[in-house]
């Protein structure tokens, strides 16, 4: 049986704006609800042939934060992690295509693991695809300049740099095409048949949808289009692609983005970049494999930096001064769709010199060593003694996943209950009502409970 709180309401005018009745000399409200309605019925992004809701009406709302947000007692409840926005992907995504057996798959950790390394890969690719856009400004048009050999130089260092994200990224995919551990039953070839069907193929193509929505929404909702055609041909290779980008790259610029391992031949023969990553993968890089798996021994400058943004967890970003979108921002910067509230990020005063979150330097691109590449050369890499062991914290709990498994159960019950009520009938509720929820002792009980979950003793 699914518990439903029905201590929430809804206000009772929730679209329009109150003006003065000059003939009839009072305060009328106008509504527009009914603009509202036909407004919504077109607001949706298509991914990958899927409508995903872009936004919420206010019933909606209320229920997906009474019963569908991380709860309060769960690690780090007042940042943002990926959990967060893998919920609200699950909850404005189309709810016949979402079955027990996608959401099994979705609260795996091996998949948590995918979403940390898609997001990463694209926080630096946004990036440097703006940065070659500029420089094509630059080079170009009345005013042109010449390319110098630094430019040239500092191209092929964030080459190098994408190319060794997207291993981490070919890594944790290979591990799901594999079905390794616990993704075990989601094999896709069968002994018998060794053939994908047509519910692997739907099965795989919900799944881009999801991690398109989640990168586009952890990259603050820009470059859609980028985002939507860049893991299309990660996953897919260009063969295969459902969309296109309306920024178009040159072949000089296509080859510093998609990195010297990416080939495109005939389409029966033709591998996803992932795969032909893995298949190249240099021996300076080899450590890259081994990142969230065993600590690394060594004097390479730049694996250590990988690994530090990989192992890293989301909500101890600020302490070391790196960014993954809004991820590790406080939850109080945004609304309940994610987006980001400009009025309330300017009564927390940032500046350049208090910036903790890069919200004030955003977007900001470190500028690399030129030699970075004959420095590695010469590190040293030693044996390797530690093994790290990941804590997993962006898993639903069984009460969330029941509630996510019957998600059209709740909402009509809300709706038919009529649970969300309004404000003055909940205050009368609430004057009529002496009963106390939770006694001292099991106050404390919690309290000590809670504390246990994120101390160490």
């Amino acid at each position: 049986m699914i518990r439903v709180n029905k201590d929430f309401f809804v206000p009772k005018y929730v679209n329009g704006r109150f003006s003065w009745n000059a003939e009839k000399e009072r305060i009328q409200f106008d509504s527009r609800e009914k603009a509202v309605k036909e407004a919504e019925k077109s607001e949706f992004t298509i991914t990958n042939g899927y409508k995903f809701a872009s936004s919420m009406n206010q019933r909606e709302e209320s229920v997906f934060r009474k019963e569908f947000q991380r709860p309060e007692n769960s690690y780090d409840p007042d940042v943002i992690l990926i959990q967060d926005i893998k919920n609200l992907v699950t909850f404005l995504s189309p709810h016949d295509v979402i079955t027990q057996d996608f959401l099994v798959f979705l609260n795996n950790g091996a998949v948590n693991l995918l979403l940390r390394a898609l997001i990463i890969y694209f926080e630096n690719f946004l990036k440097v695809a703006e940065f070659i856009l500029i420089r094509r400004d630059d080079i170009c048009g009345e005013n042109a300049r010449a390319e110098s050999e630094e430019s040239i130089k500092i191209k092929r260092v964030f080459s190098e740099h994408l190319s060794q994200y997207r291993i981490i990224i070919a890594r944790e995919y290979s591990k799901i095409v594999l079905c390794l551990g616990d993704l075990k039953p989601f094999s896709h070839l069968p002994p018998l048949a060794n053939a994908s069907t047509k519910r692997d193929q739907e099965f795989h193509e919900l799944f881009l949808a999801f991690c398109i929505q989640i990168v586009w929404i952890a990259m603050h909702r820009r470059c859609f289009n980028l985002i939507e055609t860049e893991i299309n041909r990660l996953f897919r290779s260009e063969h295969f692609q459902l969309g296109r980008s309306n920024i178009q790259f040159t072949k000089a610029e296509a080859r510093l983005l998609y990195g010297k391992n990416y080939r495109r031949c005939n389409y029966r023969a033709q591998n996803s970049p992932l795969i032909q990553e893995l298949m190249n993968v240099e021996y300076r890089n080899s450590p890259i494999l081994w990142i969230g798996k065993r600590k690394y021994r060594g004097t390479d400058l730049r694996i250590m930096q990988l690994e530090l943004e990989f192992i890293v967890p989301s909500s101890h970003l600020v302490l070391v001064d790196i960014t993954r979108g809004i991820l590790g921002h406080p939850k109080i910067l945004y609304n309940s769709l994610l987006r980001f509230d400009r009025e309330m990020a300017r009564t927390r005063n940032f500046t350049e010199g208090d910036d903790p979150y890069r919200l004030v330097r955003q977007p900001y691109l470190e500028w690399p060593h030129l030699d970075e590449e004959k420095i590695r050369k010469l590190s040293k890499t030693y044996a390797t003694v530690f093994e790290l062991k990941a804590m997993p914290r962006d898993i639903w709990t069984q009460a969330t996943f029941k509630k996510w498994a019957h998600i059209k159960r709740v909402t009509k019950h809300f709706e038919e209950k009529n649970i969300l009520e309004e404000l003055t009938l909940k205050c009368k509720n609430a004057l009529q009502d002496n009963s106390h929820d939770l006694s001292v002792q099991e106050i404390l009980k919690n309290f000590i409970a809670r504390k246990k979950k994120h101390r160490k003793f």
